[in-house]
């Protein structure tokens, strides 16, 4: 029987943008100023991995650099040339490039837009229960609990 709660078809563009755009406590909130994620896979009421179409201007950042215990993630690049900084250095992508992220590989990730062009590309991750993830560079640790974000310092203390 067909879902009439949820689409067939949407153009991605004219998805509604998050109403908050970061789930991060400040003083990383602001860090994400101008990144606008649009969360496509909720649209559909897709369960078992979300897609979020996002668009990063210039000197915009994807995410703190981090890495997921359980989640594995994808990312593809539709147009701009971001940088992808990891544990293994800097690389350059463009449209067409896609880069993957297992879960637990302790590579921390993120996207940096030093050019003058926005960067839009589609993150793909699964809904793994009992993540956490891990910030390599910032004194910040969050856990999914009950289908939310706990962030914490990293000696435990909440934010």
């Amino acid at each position: 029987m067909p879902d009439k709660s949820h689409p067939i078809a949407i153009v991605a563009l004219e998805a509604d943008l998050r109403k908050k755009p970061s789930n991060y406590p400040e003083p990383f909130a602001s860090l994400m100023a101008g990144r606008e994620k649009r969360s496509i896979g909720d649209i559909f009421g897709l369960t078992n991995f979300g897609v979020n179409l996002t668009r990063l201007p210039p000197n915009a950042v994807s995410a703190l650099r981090h890495w997921h215990s359980k989640q594995d993630e994808l990312i593809y690049i539709l147009s701009g040339r971001p940088t992808l900084i990891t544990d293994d250095g800097e690389t350059k992508l463009s449209p067409g490039m896609c880069s993957g992220f297992r879960a637990a590989s302790g590579n921390g990730h993120v996207l940096v837009n030093r050019t003058l062009d926005d960067v839009v590309y589609l993150e793909i991750g699964d809904r793994a229960t009992g993540d956490s993830v891990t910030y390599p560079d910032d004194d910040l640790q969050a856990a999914l609990v009950e289908g939310k974000w706990q962030f914490q310092h990293k000696d435990g203390m909440p934010y």
